[in-house]
């Protein structure tokens, strides 16, 4: 049996709306992007959507509005992928790292309040593999020492914390439509706020600094949505809980599935917090394993099962982060121990549950 790790969701709704933009003879900045947006703020229940070209992209945008002069800092994890602090660094700051809770995998409040600093302008938590980080605690912190927050929610498309949507905000929420997220428009991304004003300037911000057209009033780059992109998106979000409800009951039989094997760690999840699961992922205890993750990966690709680890290095041992900031290992240990022992297996909406039953027997049998 051959089982994915991701598949990218395609109907005769999305090749309809596809065909639909192409046949407009307007692929760029049109009506479609327009209303994807509307359909995402609808969604979410924030009063702005901003349409970009990617993720990364949405970072960037939301922390150029932010003061980084005199080496200004902003405090996040290490622990995920590398635009997360790359855009930083773009955007005129500098990253501080801090540690994670190795039972979530989200960034630790009680590290963020620690790394506080007259230079700190704003903490940017990322809610990792669609699990929330602790927001409450979090806001807290940014409230009690006047900081900006700017979440990096990439993989969080329909996660909530306590009850309310994440990208439900006043402040900034980026998010990705990659070709393998919950939501997806091959390659993409969105920033959400309840700030009207910085809204407006993302517009301006995302079309190389145009008011209007050819007037120039900002520097700024070509981070705009294409129309295909957005029709692939927009045909899905009606579709979207269904396909979150499938992975979280995909996750949740899984979990069941492997809990007579405790050398394999789920991501713990908080009672007040919705996973939506664009990774399902396990930390191996490689000692009582008497295996490395690579030969356990091994075994179930022999199998037929294609596994991913995200990520095998943190962002700190990055060669680049390493001879730049001068950055080594032992400094956030519980981001490196799981870096090196986390392996994420199939969880998307079109798995069968013969093929779940069958991911769990072949993890018995590696295992064994």
């Amino acid at each position: 049996m051959k089982v994915r790790i991701a598949q990218p969701y395609n109907d005769r709704d999305i090749e309809d709306s596809v065909l639909s933009v192409l046949r407009s003879g307007r692929l760029v900045s049109g009506p479609m992007v327009e209303s994807f947006e509307e359909a995402i703020a609808e969604y979410i229940g924030v009063r702005n959507v901003v349409a970009v070209n990617s993720g990364t992209a949405a970072l960037h945008l939301s922390l150029l509005s932010l003061d980084f002069s005199k080496g200004r800092e902003v405090i996040t994890t290490p622990f995920s992928f590398v635009a997360t602090a790359n855009t930083i660094i773009q955007s005129g700051g500098t990253p501080v790292f801090v540690d994670i809770n190795p039972e979530t995998f989200n960034i630790d409040p009680r590290q963020i309040e620690k790394a506080v600093t007259s230079r700190t302008v704003a903490i940017e938590p990322v809610h990792v593999f669609g699990e929330p980080a602790e927001m409450k605690h979090i806001q807290e912190i940014a409230e009690r020492h006047n900081l900006r927050l700017v979440e990096d929610a990439a993989e969080a498309i329909g996660a909530e914390y306590d009850g309310k949507k994440i990208g439900d905000t006043d402040e900034f929420a980026c998010f990705s439509t990659y070709a393998t997220k919950n939501l997806h428009t091959g390659e993409g991304g969105f920033i959400t706020t309840n700030d009207d004003e910085a809204a407006a300037t993302f517009r301006i911000l995302l079309s190389q600094g145009q008011r209007s057209k050819y007037l120039h009033v900002r520097l700024g780059y070509n981070y705009r949505m294409t129309e295909i992109a957005a029709a692939i998106g927009k045909a899905q979000i009606k579709k979207l809980d269904a396909f979150t409800n499938k992975r979280i009951e995909n996750a949740n039989r899984l979990t069941g599935e492997i809990a007579d094997l405790p050398i394999l760690t789920p991501q713990k999840v908080p009672p007040n917090v919705k996973h939506v699961y664009y990774q399902y992922t396990v930390a191996l205890n490689e000692e009582e394993a008497g295996m490395r993750r690579e030969e356990l990966q091994r075994r179930l690709s022999a199998a037929g099962i294609e596994t991913d680890v995200h990520w095998p290095i943190p962002i700190h041992l990055q060669p680049w982060y390493r001879e730049t900031f001068g950055f080594g290992p032992g400094m956030f240990p519980h981001a490196e121990r799981l870096a090196r022992t986390v392996l994420s297996l199939p969880i998307h909406p079109a798995l069968t549950e013969e093929q779940i039953e069958y991911i769990s027997e072949a993890l018995h049998a590696a295992l064994r």
